[in-house]
């Protein structure tokens, strides 16, 4: 007998996925996360939480922290919606390497752009102020962040765009945001960043050093993680359109050592900048990167200065 669907069987990515509509995927995933906060693993949020503040004389001690100030020796009272006014850009990465999938229904980009939509429309509904920028080697589209009527159903339809840059840069799109954007926000990168990672740490370091948070999702297959392939084949480069004819079972050891050798400089990179890097393979439910982004905000409240690495489980 098949057990009862629940909201979560509901946000598995093949199953999400069959909705076409990118607006009301996002809305699946925000009611069913704001539906599920009294169970674990989201313990202890509130949906209308947003970050920390230190006291001040006249704030209501109710809303102090107090596991905060164990830790701290200092008070901090948690900040909620109508006393925030985030402005965040969505970086999403559209070259063609986003266009892979191994199931063709949940592709790579699909899945950033279902997590973009998510978290914009989280965001909006607490009244922040959320934009989007597309790029590949360069900028593609560019949405300010605005919080007013009729802006989150353009926010979706740039989204919906289908990843055609046949070039991934992190220099000359990253550079050209960080000069748009004066005032402090937040920015979240989505991309599988599998490109050389000399410019995306310049860039990274940039926003940061100029006061902004950044969050990277970075969004693999699991085959990508793995390299789970069990016959000879023809691999397509989907941005360069060449073709190489691999044999997995040679060539697993050396990939599988060459991919940790990336991963590890990235996590070294976003250590070094205080950002949280998320790993999202595509085969997880989308509503975890509620929680990371809930997590990331909770963490760096106290102390916005300091580093954190938040990895998923990829195994």
């Amino acid at each position: 007998m098949t057990p009862p669907a629940t909201p979560t069987r509901f946000l598995e990515p093949s199953a999400l996925m069959r909705i076409r509509s990118l607006e009301l995927r996002a809305r699946i995933v925000v009611e069913g996360f704001r539906s599920g906060l009294h169970r674990s693993p989201y313990h202890g949020f509130s949906a209308e939480f947003s970050e920390y503040r230190q006291y001040v004389a006249g704030d209501d001690i109710r809303h102090i922290d107090w596991r905060v100030y164990a830790r701290s020796d200092r008070y901090y009272v948690k900040k909620y919606e109508d006393e925030t006014n985030l402005r965040c850009q969505l970086l999403v990465d559209g070259s063609r390497s986003m266009a892979y999938g191994s199931d063709p229904l949940v592709t790579k980009h699909r899945y950033a752009a279902t997590l973009a939509a998510t978290l914009a429309y989280f965001l909006t509904g607490q009244g922040d102020a959320v934009g989007v920028t597309r790029f590949d080697d360069q900028i593609r589209g560019y949405l300010p962040a605005r919080n007013r009527p009729g802006h989150l159903r353009r926010l979706m339809l740039d989204l919906e765009q289908a990843p055609e840059g046949r070039a991934t840069s992190f220099g000359g799109p990253l550079e050209r945001v960080a000069q748009m954007h004066d005032r402090r926000g937040m920015f979240i990168l989505f991309s599988d960043l599998l490109a050389p990672l000399d410019d995306l740490k310049r860039e990274l370091q940039l926003l940061r050093a100029r006061g902004h948070e950044v969050l990277v999702f970075r969004v693999l297959d699991r085959r990508e993680i793995d390299f789970d392939f069990d016959r000879s084949a023809r691999f397509t480069d989907l941005e360069s359109g060449r073709d190489h004819f691999i044999d997995p079972g040679r060539a697993r050891s050396g990939y599988l050592e060459r991919f940790g050798a990336h991963e590890a400089e990235l996590r070294e990179i976003c250590q070094q900048s205080g950002i949280d890097l998320v790993v999202a393979p595509t085969d997880l439910p989308v509503d975890g990167a509620l929680h990371d982004f809930l997590s990331s905000r909770t963490r760096r409240g106290p102390d916005p200065g300091r580093t954190r690495t938040n990895l998923r489980p990829t195994g």
